[in-house]
């Protein structure tokens, strides 16, 4: 991934040297579930996410810039959902985790509103895709401060880690033509 920053973040790609961080807010009871996973039981766990989070290349880790602290995790992929535009643009999936520490300062709403000026400006992302399920309020607060519109609630849409099942509150943005 790209290194991006904003006002009081870096954007960047998860090294290993993150797992302690990563682990601190990934263990919280009241993270994990609300973004459809199992808190992390052990640091093994948080490895072999990290792991996969540095093979795959496809999220960011969100870094206070004040002290290099990890407090979340967002990621720009593909959208299976929506098929390919055409051959000069697609559509993305964004997804996004914080660390309960920092909810409720502004941080995800400034990474997410960076990470789709990036799509649209230097990707060839024409359209963006973000989900929420019903319990999580403080995901769509940060979907509406950045410009995503309601497009619909798809019924049981969504299946968590341990097997509930969940509506699927679903947004959209659209790259802005002048």
């Amino acid at each position: 991934m790209k290194t991006i920053e904003t006002q009081r973040l870096i954007l960047r790609g998860w090294r290993l040297e993150d797992l302690d961080d990563l682990y601190e807010y990934a263990k919280n009871p009241n993270v994990g579930p609300l973004a459809g996973w199992e808190p992390h039981g052990n640091r093994e766990t948080s490895l072999n996410v990290l792991k996969s989070y540095i093979k795959d290349d496809d999220r960011w880790a969100v870094v206070l810039k004040e002290n290099g602290k990890v407090i979340g995790a967002l990621r720009l992929y593909p959208d299976e959902n929506r098929g390919k535009f055409s051959e000069r643009s697609s559509a993305k999936l964004i997804n996004y985790v914080l660390s309960e520490d920092y909810w409720g300062c502004g941080y995800m709403t400034e990474a997410v509103k960076r990470a789709v000026k990036y799509a649209f400006e230097e990707t060839n992302t024409e359209l963006l895709t973000v989900f929420h399920i019903p319990d999580n309020i403080r995901s769509k607060r940060v979907i509406e401060k950045c410009g995503f519109q309601y497009e619909g609630t798809i019924k049981e849409g969504y299946k968590n880690y341990d097997g509930q099942v969940f509506d699927s509150i679903c947004y959209s943005i659209l790259k802005r033509r002048e």
